[in-house]
Parts: C-alpha cells; sequence; structure tokens
C-alpha cells in the first residue's frame, strides 16, 4: 500500500499549461504502476494516462499530444503536464497506484488513489 497526495491544481485560462504532481509514500513506489484519472460531478472516473514500473506509457485519446505522464522513482513522484488545456479538462485530477496491473485503463484496476487536485480552465 501507498498514500498519494496530490498537488498542482489551480486555475489556468484555454491554452496554458499545469504540471500536476503525486508524491507515494513507501520504499516500493518502483514496483507500481501509476496512473491519472479526471472526474467531473456526475460522470465516471476517466482514465488519462498511465506510466509503467518499467516507463512505458499509455494514454486516453482524448488528452494524447496534450498530456504527458512521467515519473521519478528517486523522488517517488508521477507527474502529468498538461497543455494547450481547454474549459472541458475541468475536473478533479487523481493520481493512482497499482501494484498488479501493469498498465491499468480502468478504476478497479488501482489500489490507492490521492485525494485529488481541482483544475479548472477557464478564462
Amino acid at each position: 500500500q501507498v498514500t498519494l497526495v496530490d498537488s498542482g491544481g489551480g486555475l489556468v485560462q484555454p491554452g496554458g499549461s499545469l504540471r500536476l504532481s503525486c508524491e507515494a509514500s513507501g520504499r516500493t513506489f518502483g514496483r507500481y504502476a501509476m496512473g491519472w484519472f479526471r472526474q467531473v460531478p456526475g460522470k465516471e472516473r476517466e482514465f488519462l494516462a498511465v506510466i509503467s514500473r518499467s516507463g512505458i506509457i499509455t494514454s486516453a485519446d482524448s488528452v494524447k499530444g496534450r498530456f504527458t505522464i512521467s515519473r521519478d522513482n528517486t523522488k517517488n513522484t508521477v507527474s502529468l503536464q498538461m497543455n494547450g488545456l481547454k474549459p472541458e479538462d475541468t475536473a478533479a485530477y487523481y493520481c493512482a497506484a497499482t501494484f498488479f496491473v501493469r498498465a491499468g485503463r480502468r478504476v478497479d484496476d488501482y489500489e490507492d488513489w490521492g485525494q485529488g487536485t481541482q483544475v479548472t480552465v477557464s478564462s
């Protein structure tokens, strides 16, 4: 089990950028695949991207080319660089960790979740 703390959200204008970070506790961070999801009230949590233990990245088509996931195993962190933000990107963003699934795209693939960080894209 890992404890995850999300940060980096905020208010940004359309076309702007934000970098979200997620810091994990524990000494086995490198053994987890790490993902990012987002959720709008009243809707299901949406997969954005996952980075496997070996660094292989899978991204959702909706954010491919705009959002980039990365990890730093020396700092126990996973980040999501978001460029070209649109109003429809407004949501609560969550990082998640899975020990058992190599590159999960489903909410149920993940055992541990951050508390979420709000991103609002508006002029």
